[in-house]
């Protein structure tokens, strides 16, 4: 047996000690309280209150009982103000996935314009490989997630938010080879240095080098596209990277790209969430505002 209205009356009898008072409160009539009470009495088989000349007052059962209305009414009104603070995205989080190299280079600045507008909503980020973002998207461990493209999933909704060009960079040592264009079976020659095995941008360019007829064996394999251009920089090899990523580097004459005779072909980065899952309101704003920025 469960009748909230009868604990709103119940609370406020106990609160008031008169069933007049008690209905001026609820703007419901007083002979209202009075048979709510005898209901509820009833229902539980037990006495609530003791009826006065000029009033009411809480049995021992009665006032068992209060503690824990007043406590659930508490939690009542509690939970009543948190999801309208949610509305109004005053609390909330979401949580995004993307690569280090995209939260730095892509994400931040939309999730610093976000942040910049809602400091009250938490920003969960994390961070992995393509296919492993797409995997904690489709589970429910995260609400959206920037990716490189192409991803043929039919549960994800993807939008194509930015393209990308690589190149390959090296350090000082290789000067001499940037005043010519380089074959894909020269560059295959040099010491390469690309990212792990298993992300998207890396069988991107083992692709690219088979399609060529060449199988590469890495100099060096690395986690980042920061330390990729750490270790070009010091004249490790000839890095695979994005030349977004590292204009400032070479602007400032720290790094040199390497000319190719055979043209990269272009990327693309997606915005991506789940067809059919409903966001929660904090990431639904946080996705319109991102492609309404990066779509402009």
């Amino acid at each position: 047996m469960f009748n909230l209205e009868w604990y709103r009356i119940f609370l406020q009898t106990a609160r008031y000690g008169n069933l007049t008072k008690a209905a001026q409160a609820l703007h419901i009539t007083q002979p209202s309280v009075s048979y709510a009470m005898k209901q509820m009495e009833e229902a539980l088989g037990i006495k609530l209150f003791n009826r006065l000349s000029k009033g009411v007052e809480l049995t021992k059962e009665g006032q068992s009982l209060l503690e824990y209305v007043e406590q659930s009414f508490t939690l009542l009104d509690a939970a009543e103000k948190h999801v309208l603070n949610l509305k109004q995205l005053t609390e909330g989080e979401i949580r995004i996935g993307s690569s280090d190299s995209l939260i730095k280079h892509l994400l931040l600045p939309q999730l610093n314009a976000f942040h910049k507008e809602y400091p009250d909503i938490r920003i969960r980020l994390s961070h992995g490989k393509t296919p492993d973002i797409a995997k904690r998207l489709k589970d429910g461990l995260i609400d959206c997630a920037l990716i490189h493209m192409p991803v043929h999933d039919p549960q994800l909704d993807i939008h194509p938010v930015a393209a990308l060009e690589d190149c390959f960079v090296a350090g000082s040592a290789y000067a001499d080879l940037a005043r010519r264009s380089l074959t894909a079976a020269e560059l295959a020659k040099l010491p390469l240095l690309l990212l792990s095995p298993g992300s998207s941008t890396r069988l991107h360019i083992d692709q690219w080098f088979a399609a060529k007829g060449l199988r590469v064996t890495p100099e060096i394999e690395l986690g980042s596209v920061d330390l990729l251009a750490e270790f070009a920089g010091l004249n490790y090899g000839a890095a695979f990277i994005t030349r977004s990523f590292v204009k400032e580097a070479l602007d400032q004459g720290k790094l040199i790209e390497l000319p190719l005779a055979d043209r990269l072909p272009a990327r693309s980065i997606g915005f991506a969430v789940v067809r059919d899952r409903k966001l929660s309101l904090a990431a639904e704003r946080f996705t319109e505002m991102l492609l309404s920025r990066m779509l402009s």
